[in-house]
């Protein structure tokens, strides 16, 4: 029997099926990510993901999409292009197993899924409940406005959409 402990990343959550959410992970955490059986990462960070997980990426074949990379810091807060980009690569069911992350899983994942949550019609309350379950003491009011202010009209739903929607 194996010894090997299975630790999820920081700010790790279940999302719906087969969506998850968490920080970027470090090596402890890639036996944990295996079993999970990634199609996809959506990586909302400014910076380049570390390279043990560029590895860990590739060793396992897993499609990346690193948005975000336009702005110029970590204090930027996601755009509205960003926003609409990871939607549209979380609705098409193609991507899945799939997660979304940033550094910390806090503040761009957090604006991400709460957009996804306003377009599963969830009430504000309970978006704004799950945004600072992750975010912490580190809440930014700025994303819960963008949050509430978000355009779901905007959001293209494919043909073949993603069964929870």
């Amino acid at each position: 029997m194996s010894s090997q402990h299975f630790i999820p990343p920081l700010n790790f959550g279940l999302v719906e099926e087969d969506l998850y959410r968490s920080g970027q992970p470090n090596e402890l955490n890639f036996p944990y990510l295996e079993r999970l059986g990634l199609k996809t990462v959506v990586f909302l960070a400014p910076e380049e993901p570390n390279q043990k997980f560029l590895n860990f990426i590739d060793d396992q074949e897993i499609q990346l999409y690193h948005l975000g990379s336009t702005s110029t810091s970590a204090w930027d807060n996601i755009s509205e292009e960003i926003v609409l980009e990871a939607l549209d690569l979380i609705l098409n069911p193609e991507n899945y197993p799939l997660i979304v992350m940033c550094n910390l899983g806090r503040h761009r994942t957090g604006t991400v899924i709460g957009c996804l949550r306003k377009l599963q019609r969830w009430n504000l309350t309970s978006i704004f409940e799950e945004y600072r379950r992750y975010a912490g003491p580190k809440v930014r009011l700025l994303n819960e406005q963008f949050i509430e202010l978000f355009d779901t009209d905007l959001v293209r739903i494919p043909p073949q959409y993603v069964k929870w929607l």
